[in-house]
Order: structure tokens, then sequence, then C-alpha cells
């Protein structure tokens, strides 16, 4: 299912770089040194920073709900267990009220 999603826009992005062929210079103001590349490579190269600059963020900002997710699984984890121990104390209370035992 990637695939059909994948190849259509590989294509795509292909077709637009081999289309801007045409070469660009890239200066950073205030430095002096000239970057020379096609268009094409410059769009498809500026595209891919913001992404990944992006999902950098996105990534960031996600950290603190993994934490508390993390500590909600520990929690939730810790009262399993005293449940299932706090069951077994009563079917075994259950268990020594049928026998008669009383304690």
């Amino acid at each position: 299912m990637r695939w059909l999603l994948f190849l259509p826009l590989a294509g795509v992005v292909a077709l637009f770089a081999l289309s801007n062929r045409e070469p660009v210079a890239l200066r950073l103001w205030p430095f002096e040194p000239v970057l020379q590349m096609p268009l094409g490579i410059a769009v498809l190269l500026a595209a891919a920073t913001g992404f990944l600059l992006g999902a950098l963020i996105v990534w960031l900002s996600d950290l603190p709900a993994r934490s508390r997710s993390r500590a909600a699984q520990r929690r939730a984890a810790t009262l399993e267990r005293e449940l299932d121990g706090l069951r077994a104390r009563d079917r075994s209370d259950a268990a020594d009220r049928l026998a008669g035992r009383t304690t």
C-alpha cells in the first residue's frame, strides 16, 4: 500500500528536479561563499530541510506526553499487581469461610 503513494510521489519529485536544471546561486547574507546548484535540487533541499525541522519540532513537543504515558503505564501495572493480590486474598478468605475457618 505504501508503494501506491510513494512511487507516484517519487516520480513527480524526479520530474520536478529534471525539469528545473537551470543553475542558481545561493547566498546566505552576511557570508561570502556562493553555492551553485540546479534549481530543482535547491528547492527539494529546502523542502527536505523544512520537513526535517518540522518533524524534529513535533518529536520534541511530544516528549512530555510520552513521558506521562510511560508513567501511567507503570502506575497501571502497579495497580494491576495490587488488584491481583487483593483478589487472591479475597479468594483465600472466601475459601476459609467456606471451610469454617475464621481469621
